[in-house]
């Protein structure tokens, strides 16, 4: 019986929790949101990652993590992500509605 409410009681947690880490992104993907505007209607130079290819985003942090890509910030804040968070990140803008 207990074993039950111990199973019941994970399912609905995964069912609450679920939805809104997904919604959010993966750990990191809420820094990009302070310069990558994800409203079409926000005028920005930044440019939007919202249905970028996965590749691309992925590249472009590389040549930012290696300095082949001129930078402000991107540079610095691209060293702070590994390949695994990056290809998360980018999993999940290219997953995104534009």
């Amino acid at each position: 019986m207990i074993g039950r409410r111990v199973v019941g009681g994970l399912v609905l947690l995964i069912a609450l929790v679920g939805p809104s880490v997904a919604a959010e992104g993966p750990a990191g993907a809420s820094s990009c949101s302070g310069c990558h505007a994800s409203s079409a209607a926000v005028q920005t130079p930044v440019p939007r990652l919202a249905g970028r290819p996965t590749a691309d985003i992925v590249a472009a942090m590389r040549d930012f993590r290696a300095g082949r890509r001129p930078a402000t910030v991107m540079d610095r804040i691209a060293k702070g992500f590994s390949e695994a968070e990056t290809a998360a990140i980018a999993d999940w803008y290219a997953g995104q509605k534009p």
